[in-house]
């Protein structure tokens, strides 16, 4: 359990006791294993810390996950199963899948996240106060112009990162400033801002980002210039849906959606980054930080460390193949791997029909059937090669619980056992791969939604046009090899059309249509799906739809219901607002 008042709590380990006054005493000793406060006074020790608050951002597990979004934004969407033995198994992400039965008293998953984003923030907040402490020409590092001013910025780019993890999955998170003493902490509301000054706050962030941080870092994994820019489109395009206090979207900021296009355009506009050739890319070892990569979280393997930093945050997700044997979560849903469905004639999305008849035999992924070629890139498909592999077939036995779930395994986050990425721990895998936060395919897409709402839909038809262009180009590493009994033939059948105005008149709503489509296909499983349809306003209308027709297929899904006003964002833990003496207002209908 962590109180409000030991949100700090990091930063009181590291900077421990002050040493007793009798300087002659035997009692007068410097403990071991302590950092004091006088040891941190140095541009060395204050690099150590900021190398800490990277650490922190990354310090996710399976049972408390903020980076990536599959608890929080996939399986809460249309997308995904939970997965695992059954129900019972991580039950709290059940509660979760089925809405209707999470409610604040529930510890574990939105606890541990709360827990451990604000410890994060802890160490953010506490190397961003101890660089208070040193003048710009006292802040010297060789090579690394205005150096305090650029860790100031990067610092403030992981908070506000961090912070918009939080505003998304609770609305009315505690925004914690580190010049805030640590024991006034305990008395701050977590309605001392109205839903758009947190934005605002989160945007002020970024925006320090965007006016101190170089063009470039000598060092990966730190963000630059524009990975600050992206991040402050994002929010902007968060912020400009207003909500009202039912969380229905009442209005959509005009001036916001202006100010996302501008932003992105300096991003597309800077070269610094295009699509990869081939999208499966993006999610195979060895490819890591490339052209479409704009921050990212850094794994690794043998760097010293006794596991390595590896990614502990899918441990649950790998298969159960003989290569790996656990423990089969995050399956596709059967909505999901329909939506891949295109139309055989015109290569787009079958839209109103994709749901009329579930692809799940194999033979239903092959002709007379038409898929984009992003499905295989996505989910395991039994009798698809998996991560490419063709001599790597997935099985049904590699489905834990197919009664349940189904047999579509998780792809992008799960790497082959040959690819030397992956370290196994207890039953549980990490990978070395790194997870990527801002991608170049988003900002493309941020900015056709904001010319979409801004009734500049046209402008936004080539930037979706890209998008499937990339994805029709990336069926090499999907198309069986030569000396294969198959060689030349895809692992499915594939058709993508592009829009050409006339194939989908090109109206305001057909172009909404359109991209919301492809944000769901581009982005599928790794996922900000759910949030997506609560950006949108339209989380209950399309989740009680898919589950309508989920529940004859997926009896577990049987009693879940969406309750719009009160599922789009979780409630404060509870164990949390009891420690602060009631003083967190909870979240509607919990």
């Amino acid at each position: 359990m962590m109180r409000r008042n030991q949100l700090f709590a990091v930063a009181i380990a590291l900077i421990g006791g002050t040493a007793l006054s009798c300087s002659e005493s035997f009692l007068d000793v410097t403990p071991e294993g302590v950092i004091l406060e006088t040891d941190l006074n140095s541009v060395q020790k204050t690099e150590d810390l900021i190398i800490a608050a990277y650490a922190g951002v990354s310090n996710t597990g399976w049972n408390f996950t903020w980076n990536s979004d599959y608890v929080w934004g996939s399986i809460r969407s249309d997308d995904a199963y939970k997965g695992g033995s059954g129900v019972a198994d991580q039950g709290a992400i059940n509660d979760l899948e089925q809405y209707h039965l999470v409610t604040p008293a529930v510890a574990g998953y939105q606890n541990n996240t709360w827990i451990g984003v604000y410890q994060a923030i802890s160490r953010i907040n506490l190397a961003l106060l101890k660089l208070d402490g040193f003048t710009d020409d006292q802040y010297a590092i060789t090579g690394l112009q205005q150096a305090k001013s650029v860790r100031q910025a990067e610092l403030r780019f992981l908070r506000g990162h961090l912070m918009f993890i939080l505003k998304r999955l609770f609305n009315y998170p505690v925004w914690i400033d580190h010049t805030v003493p640590q024991e006034e902490t305990k008395n701050i509301s977590n309605r001392q801002f109205t839903s758009d000054q947190l934005w605002d706050k989160i945007a002020e962030d970024f925006q320090y980002g965007v006016d101190h941080l170089p063009d470039a870092q000598q060092q990966v994994g730190r963000p630059n210039k524009w990975a600050a820019i992206s991040y402050l489109a994002k929010t902007r395009l968060y912020q400009a849906y207003v909500q009202n206090d039912a969380h229905a979207v009442v209005s959509i900021d005009r001036a916001k959606l202006e100010s996302v296009v501008s932003l992105t355009d300096q991003v597309i506009q800077s070269g610094k980054y295009s699509l990869v050739d081939n999208f499966g890319k993006k999610w195979t070892y060895g490819y890591e930080n490339n052209s479409e990569s704009i921050f990212a979280i850094q794994y690794s393997l043998d760097d010293g460390t006794t596991w390595g930093r590896v990614d502990f945050e899918h441990g649950l997700n790998y298969n159960m193949a003989s290569a790996y044997g656990c423990c089969s979560f995050h399956h596709a849903s059967q909505n999901l791997v329909n939506a891949f469905k295109t139309n055989p004639a015109s290569g787009l999305p079958q839209f109103e029909h994709f749901n009329d008849a579930p692809m799940s035999a194999p033979g239903d992924f092959q002709a007379p059937n038409t898929v984009d070629p992003r499905l295989d890139h996505t989910i395991g498909v039994v009798s698809h090669p998996f991560k490419y592999d063709v001599d790597f077939v997935v099985q049904p036995s590699w489905s834990r619980t197919p009664a349940v779930y189904g047999y579509f395994l998780p792809m992008k986050e799960i790497q082959l056992q040959s690819s030397g990425a992956i370290r196994k721990g207890g039953a549980f895998f990490g990978s070395a791969q790194n997870w990527d936060i801002l991608q170049y395919n988003d900002v493309l897409l941020m900015k056709a939604e904001a010319l979409i709402e801004l009734d500049r839909q046209e402008e936004a038809r080539p930037i979706i046009n890209h998008i499937r262009e990339r994805a029709w180009a990336s069926t090499a590493w999907t198309t069986y090899p030569a000396g294969h009994p198959q060689a030349g033939q895809g692992f499915s059948n594939y058709k993508l059309g592009l829009y050409d105005g006339s194939n989908l008149p090109w109206t305001k709503d057909n172009a909404r249509l359109a991209l919301r489509w492809e944000r769901r296909l581009e982005f599928a499983m790794e996922s900000p799906r759910f949030h997506d349809l609560v950006r949108w306003g339209i989380a209950a209308e399309v989740l009680n739809g898919y589950l309508q027709k989920e529940k004859a297929l997926r009896p577990h899904l049987s009693s879940a219901v969406f309750t719009a006003g009160r599922d789009e964002y979780l409630p404060i833990p509870q164990a949390q607002i009891d420690l602060v003496d009631g003083l967190y207002e909870q979240n509607p209908g919990y």
